[in-house]
């Protein structure tokens, strides 16, 4: 079977030394079986009408066509912390490859919320809906139905995250600490995009601290901190590390990767506020200026009211994208950020710096916190 060639090689992968070697063999593997749960789940949808395998189809794009599986890889580092370098990853990968149809479902939403052209350099699902209706001289506003199509292609990635999660054989102790963890991390996401929406629509009541509580939900917590939570919930407690992972140990990982995540999670949304607005979009794969168009009281946008004068102030509300830009950079806002996101970078290493977890592990996410923290995308 070719995905357990794929477990087989992230397994190899993993011993110690090669960190970044694991993760590339665990993208892979993880694309092989949402593939596989996919192409079965579209085939059942086609039975019952052609016109629902096409709908699914487009929400099957959403999720292979492309990403950095961030949260598979955190959730793999978060089981390996605990497991030790020899267990198979395989029993786990169709947990670990849920997370991106949880990541897929929040994505769909967030496009229609945003009412975001493109994602990943790819027209957005709701786009590629109303193209679909307008081609197909359908009744009603193209608009409307593509929204409304898009709304039900994230309900069913999330519906089909379910699935895939229960397909993995996980003892029953085990599977009840799991689900309260993906529980929570469900609704800390769905918490966490709500205010963000919030801010959009109540900006003068924002803050600099109320935008990092956002991005401790919105992205945080379903990015890093959940994931890594999660894998550490899949280690069987009975059996991981030989039977040497006694409830202490599991207790102060679990504890650790609470404090990275955090810290990551943060770093990479504070990222994302500068690649919003200073990313290329060649690179992004989305438009940059969004969030200075929308208002999006994001912590940069926020920083930089606190610190412009009279003309910066102007300038960003001023309706030019390019004058904005250069008024934020002006104010020192850009510059706070990064100094804001080296800090979470060093609180995120030194979180696991004494975590009783072997070194791979630990120069893994060492490495994906600098990753997180220093990208183009």
């Amino acid at each position: 079977m070719a995905n357990d060639t794929l477990a087989a090689k992230t397994d190899e992968a993993a011993q110690p030394g090669s960190p970044v070697t694991a993760a590339a063999h665990l993208a892979p593997a993880v694309d092989e079986t949402l593939r596989r749960f996919l192409t079965a789940e579209i085939a059942l949808l086609d039975t019952v009408d052609p016109a629902l395998g096409g709908f699914a189809r487009i929400a099957q794009d959403a999720v292979l066509a492309g990403g950095k599986r961030l949260r598979p890889t955190f959730g793999y580092w978060g089981w390996r912390g605990l497991v030790g370098p020899q267990e198979s990853v395989e029993p786990v990968l169709p947990a670990l490859a849920a997370l991106e149809l949880m990541h897929a479902f929040a994505l769909l939403h967030d496009d229609v919320m945003d009412a975001s052209a493109t994602r990943r350099g790819r027209p957005t699902a709701h786009r590629l809906f109303a193209a679909e209706h307008v081609a197909g001289a359908r009744r009603g506003d193209a608009g409307h139905f593509g929204n409304a199509a898009a709304v039900l292609a994230g309900d069913l990635c999330l519906v089909w995250a379910d699935q895939l999660l229960a397909t993995t054989p996980l003892p029953t102790a085990t599977v009840f600490a799991v689900r309260a963890c993906y529980d929570r991390m469900r609704v800390e996401a769905v918490a966490g995009q709500y205010l963000d929406i919030l801010g959009e629509a109540d900006p003068d009541s924002w803050t600099v601290e109320r935008s990092l509580v956002v991005a401790r939900h919105k992205t945080a917590s379903y990015t890093v901190q959940r994931p890594l939570q999660y894998g550490a919930a899949l280690a069987d407690r009975s059996v991981c590390c030989g039977g040497a992972c006694r409830g202490d140990r599991h207790a102060a990982v679990s504890a650790a990767y609470h404090r990275y995540g955090l810290a990551v999670g943060e770093a990479f949304q504070l990222r994302d506020d500068l690649l919003g607005v200073y990313g290329d979009p060649a690179v992004t794969g989305k438009p940059a200026g969004d969030d200075l168009i929308t208002g999006k009281p994001t912590a940069l946008l926020l920083l930089a009211r606190e610190l412009a004068d009279r003309a910066q102030a102007a300038a960003l509300d001023g309706g030019d994208v390019d004058a904005a830009r250069d008024a934020i950079a002006e104010t020192g806002a850009v510059a706070r950020v990064e100094d804001l996101i080296q800090q979470r970078l060093a609180e995120a290493v030194e979180c696991i710096s004494d975590a009783p977890i072997d070194a791979t592990v630990r120069s893994a996410l060492t490495d994906l916190a600098v990753s997180a923290g220093d990208r183009a995308a």
